[in-house]
């Protein structure tokens, strides 16, 4: 008995010491893979801050610091006019894309109709056919609509999102259908009940769904190359491609602009953190 009594006294102990070292553990993967992550960034900003004739040096750190590429990135390019046309373009791209897709995902998730799974699946088979695909058909579309060198030729492929109606549908499932049919008895008519009653329970996905298309149409390269040839509707990544031609690359002034890039992305994740945050804890708390 007292054997028994030592042995489980023993496992008692060295169960805390498992735990602290799994624990440790635990952090030094995060810590490490945190480093990982961050290390690119860090590159960039000191890059943008090295003089020229530090650029290809092995020194991580500038020896003298100074902020002469930013001043010709703002102040002899159209670095601002660029970033201007890139927020311009995302910011309007978001919000097409929560408020339409939100409105096709609670269709087909709270609405029966015929033919109903059989359009879900189509939109989700255009999940399948990579953008560079696309480009050609799209590009067609516009030159014979006469939308060449406009803001709505560089808007019109992401209005709508085939994964954000994915997303958006799968979440509105997860809404009780008798919170909807009681605001039905109590005469809200339908979009009253899709505005006031459905979407703000689905904020995380929203959340979610806003970083995504922010992103996407924020790092947009390839389309708006294709199809804008007037200097004045270049978006940021096209603008910041034109330090690097036939001359030689100005890293320098692909760095300060990168880092500036930055602070918008910085910013949509920040606004919609607590929306995440909320989501994670919600779907910890439904499992």
């Amino acid at each position: 008995m007292s054997a028994h009594a030592s042995l489980s006294l023993d496992e008692r102990r060295r169960r805390p010491l498992r735990e602290r070292v799994t624990t440790l553990s635990a952090y030094l993967v995060l810590f490490v893979g945190a480093i990982v992550t961050l290390f690119p960034f860090a590159w960039m900003l000191l890059t943008s801050l090295k003089p020229f004739a530090e650029l290809f040096t092995l020194a991580f750190l500038p020896s003298e610091p100074t902020l002469e590429n930013y001043r010709t990135v703002l102040g002899q390019t159209a670095f601002v006019r660029w970033f201007v046309n890139s927020l311009l373009v995302a910011g309007v791209t978001t919000l097409s894309v929560l408020f339409f897709d939100s409105l096709v995902g609670y269709t087909l998730a709270k609405f029966d109709f015929p033919g109903k799974t059989l359009i879900f699946v189509a939109i989700l088979s255009t999940l399948m056919i990579p953008t560079e695909m696309l480009v050609i058909p799209w590009f067609v579309g516009v030159v014979d609509l006469k939308l060449t060198n406009t803001y709505f030729s560089i808007l019109f492929p992401g209005l709508m999102s085939a994964f954000g109606i994915f997303l958006m549908r799968q979440f509105f499932e997860t809404v009780p259908s008798d919170l909807i049919e009681a605001a039905r008895i109590d005469g809200m008519n339908e979009f009253g009940i899709f505005w006031k009653v459905a979407l703000p329970l689905v904020r995380p996905a929203l959340a979610s769904l806003a970083i995504f298309t922010f992103l996407g149409n924020w790092n947009a390269f390839l389309w708006p190359l294709v199809v804008i040839q007037s200097p004045a509707l270049r978006t940021l990544p096209v603008g910041v491609a034109l330090f690097s031609g036939e001359a030689g690359t100005q890293w320098g002034l692909i760095m300060a602009a990168s880092s500036l890039a930055v602070i918008p992305v910085l910013l949509v994740f920040a606004f919609f953190q607590r929306q995440i945050i909320e989501g994670i804890v919600m779907t910890g708390m439904k499992g």
